[in-house]
Formats: C-alpha cells, structure tokens, sequence
C-alpha cells in the first residue's frame, strides 16, 4: 500500500514539475525566467519560427506595411525602425510593397533569429542590430516610424520600450505596435486596452488607436506629437 502510495505522489510530483516547466518555458515563452532565458529560447527554435508562424506574404503586405505606408503617405522613403524584428518579418512585408522606397533597421536581441533575417531580406534598404528594446542605439527623432510587432509582453521592462520608441521617433512620426488579448497565463505581462493606452500617453503617444487583428493580438496606433 505504501510503495503504490509513494509511486502515486512521484508520479504526481513529476506532472507538476512537467506542468510548471511547459507554463515557464513553452506557455509564456520564458517571460517569467528573465530576458537571458527569452532570448535564448528564441535562438534554440530561429530556425523553426517561421514554419511555426506560418506568415502568409501576401496578407502581410495586406494588413501590415500596406496600412503603415497609407497612414504616413506621402512619403515614399520613411526611415522605419523595427523593434524586436526577430526573423524579419515587417521589413519583408515593407520590400514586397512597391510603394516602399525607405530603409528598415531591425533590432532584437536573438543573433539566431536576425541571422536568419538577413538572409531572408538580402536588401541594401535593410540593416539589422542586436540591442535591446529599452536602450535602443539610435539618436533622437531619427525615425518616422517605429513597429513593434508581438513583442512588448516578452520585454524586461515594456514601459522603458514604449519611452524609447517615443524618443527616437521624429514629432508627427507613427508607432504601430500590437497588443497581446489572450494568454490567461500571462499574469502581469498581458495588458488591457485600458493599460495599453495608458502606457502609451505616459511614454508621450497622441491619437492612440485600437484595431482587431487577429484572435492573439490587436494592432495600436500612435503618433508622437508634434511639439
């Protein structure tokens, strides 16, 4: 009776440990371990983001660079940063748009993953740097846009993120960005449109803009203001 007792609490001990490292690990993506566990998560699997992902070129063009170039037209050649830019995918969408004649930085903190970016874009009017969202390497007002696409609830410090992308965009510049609205198990991390908006005047966004995307995510519009 006892042995099948203890066999019963090993086993069921074995399926916590399996439960807790499937929430930490796969559920919220190491957000709750710290960025260096984030960061390499997305290293060990750049080469199957994309399979996983399973983005369709031409309704990424539809509903990502064709609405930004129309929201800032009509400049043709923008100075676009693109923050947390992982493999590639919003400069992909801005060079397969014939209106786009600008240049895209993309900056992540995952080698692996703008690795992979670089071979997929191969482009002169694209670049790449490895930095952090919160200490962005750039000058102030160098942008006129910035997008960060499904990745504020993976940052160390979202906020920080939010204030830098405000700081390097030029006065009248655009920031689309998404917000995260499933995930239950992301407590904390996940915010609502209320706290997104908030979050966003405090960083220094004007004409803030909800609009449903997709089941996980909603696109946020923004602009810094003029003076």
């Amino acid at each position: 009776m006892h042995d099948w007792l203890s066999i019963f609490l090993i086993t069921l001990i074995g399926f916590g440990i399996a439960a807790l490292l499937y929430w930490l690990l796969i559920e919220t993506e190491g957000v709750f371990l710290g960025q260096r566990v984030v960061t390499w998560l997305y290293n060990r699997y750049a080469r199957r983001y994309d399979e996983i992902k399973r983005f369709v070129p031409q309704l990424e063009v539809q509903h990502l660079s064709q609405p930004l170039m129309q929201e800032i037209a009509p400049n043709r050649v923008p100075k676009v940063l693109d923050v947390a830019a992982g493999t590639g995918r919003m400069p992909v969408a801005l060079l397969r748009l014939a209106g786009f004649s600008g240049h895209v930085i993309g900056v992540d903190l995952s080698l692996k993953m703008l690795a992979i970016a670089v071979a997929k874009t191969d482009s002169p009017r694209v670049s790449f740097i490895c930095a952090p969202a919160e200490r962005l390497p750039f000058p102030d007002q160098t942008f006129d846009v910035v997008t960060c696409l499904e990745a504020l609830e993976f940052m160390a410090n979202s906020r920080a993120a939010l204030c830098e992308m405000a700081r390097v965009l030029k006065p009248d510049g655009v920031l689309l960005a998404t917000n995260r609205l499933t995930g239950k198990w992301m407590f904390g991390r996940r915010w609502s449109a209320g706290q997104m908006q908030e979050a966003l005047e405090a960083a220094g966004f004007v004409q803030i803009q909800f609009e449903r995307w997709q089941v996980d995510y909603e696109k946020v519009w923004a602009r810094k203001p003029l003076t």
